[in-house]
């Protein structure tokens, strides 16, 4: 089945003032719709990256790729590293570990390898979950992603979520969340305050939640000392503790003394680091995302050396739409190592979407597995045309967390680490 064309459409679609360690989240995010064709009229989707480096890079790779089988992804990936030639690139998708070449090929090579797993699905009348070695799982669980964030963008009005800034407003949030959709795990993205106030926040949400796991996520903010003292008080209160410093080797000085686990998607993000982080045992819990590790099969190798040196597995999320919602859910279900629920920002965008509503749903923090043919997917063209056209006129074309931050507050500064 030969490749006879291939569409690329950068969107844009409306994305709330949520805090990091880096910034805020400008008022639009950005995401690139790959729709590869082949010569028995089955098309298959995908979707990536839409900062203007890496959508660049896609649209150089796509015509190396006509008349090549979807079948052969070994010959796609060569063709994918021959036209990029070695370059590691300079757009990072908030991406904060350590950037290296192959990860670049994998970034570029992976949505086209979704989309080829989507048409070979649709040939054969099977989920792509059985084309990776069958569903282990018939749904997926996803944990509830907190945000500190303001009221609304600066200049407009509150946003449906309201503000999150107190303990109080963080639980509000993460109630509001767990009404709708029944998540039975929540995450908090930290680094925005002083620690103590998010051990606060923490600690109110175990009161309001006895029963479910907790992480904290802070992107590598704190020094050694301070996450190894925020460890300390949360005993017994977080499930894992991701990314509180940075680097393999602070990770592993942290995680020698830590009482519990610790998890990564910033120090180990490629391949060539994880010899590194296994002999220093500086990580317990790897995030995985297709994203950035290449696609589905190549995450899927990835769960294999997890398996083998007893990592635990969860899955990253960055901004997306449902073509990466239900890739994720395909490869999180043929995975049977995967032992804590997966991150998502969907519910934060669910309101913009690409595919037509009702193939993915959350019941009970979890998403049924789609058991139609491919992703199990289909395009909203209507919508397609209004998130791109939203790209064409909103006036973002690479995400600034930092920069939006310093037009709201000249005096901020990015710091590593801060505390």
């Amino acid at each position: 089945m030969k490749i006879t064309g291939i569409t690329i459409t950068p969107v844009a679609f409306r994305d709330p003032p949520l805090l990091n360690s880096v910034g805020v989240h400008q008022p639009w995010a950005l995401r690139t719709i790959v729709e590869v064709h082949t010569d028995e009229g089955i098309s298959g989707l995908g979707e990536t990256y839409g900062d203007r480096g890496h959508l660049a890079r896609t649209r150089a790779v796509a015509p190396a790729l006509i008349g090549a089988d979807v079948h052969d992804t070994n010959l796609v990936r060569r063709r994918v590293a021959e036209v990029l030639g070695g370059e590691r690139g300079t757009d990072r998708h908030a991406l904060t570990g350590q950037l290296t070449t192959s990860g670049t090929v994998d970034r570029v090579f992976s949505t086209f390898e979704v989309a080829f797993l989507d048409v070979r699905g649709r040939a054969l009348g099977r989920p792509v979950s059985d084309l990776l070695g069958g569903a282990v799982r018939d749904a997926v669980p996803y944990s509830a992603y907190l945000f500190y964030k303001w009221a609304g963008h600066p200049g407009g009005e509150p946003d449906e979520w309201g503000a999150a800034l107190a303990p109080e407003e963080i639980v509000a949030q993460a109630e509001a969340m767990i009404e709708r959709d029944g998540f039975r795990s929540i995450k908090l993205k930290g680094g925005v305050f002083p620690p103590e106030q998010e051990v606060e926040a923490i600690r109110a949400l175990r009161e309001a939640f006895p029963d479910h796991p907790l992480r904290l996520d802070p992107n590598a903010v704190w020094s050694p000392e301070t996450s190894l003292r925020v460890a300390e008080e949360l005993d017994g209160v977080l499930e894992y503790l991701e990314d509180p410093t940075q680097g393999v080797d602070g990770m592993a000085e942290v995680a020698a003394r830590a009482p519990m686990p610790l998890a990564t998607n910033m120090c180990v993000i490629d391949f060539e680091h994880l010899p590194r982080a296994v002999e220093r045992n500086a990580v317990q819990v790897l995030l995985a995302d297709h994203h950035y590790w290449g696609g589905l099969e190549r995450s899927r190798h990835l769960a294999t050396i997890c398996d083998t040196f007893g990592i635990g597995l969860s899955m990253h999320s960055n901004s997306h739409l449902g073509i990466s919602l239900a890739a994720m859910t395909h490869l999180a279900a043929a995975t049977p190592n995967l032992d804590h629920a997966c991150d998502t920002h969907h519910p934060w965008n669910r309101r913009d979407d690409v595919v037509q509503p009702g193939a993915l749903s959350f019941v009970d923090g979890a998403v049924p597995v789609p058991t139609a043919p491919g992703l199990g997917v289909e395009l909203d063209r209507d919508a397609l045309a209004r998130l791109a056209e939203n790209y064409r006129t909103c006036g973002v074309a690479q995400r600034d967390d930092t920069g939006y931050m310093r037009s709201v507050d000249p005096t901020y500064e990015r710091k590593n680490p801060r505390w």
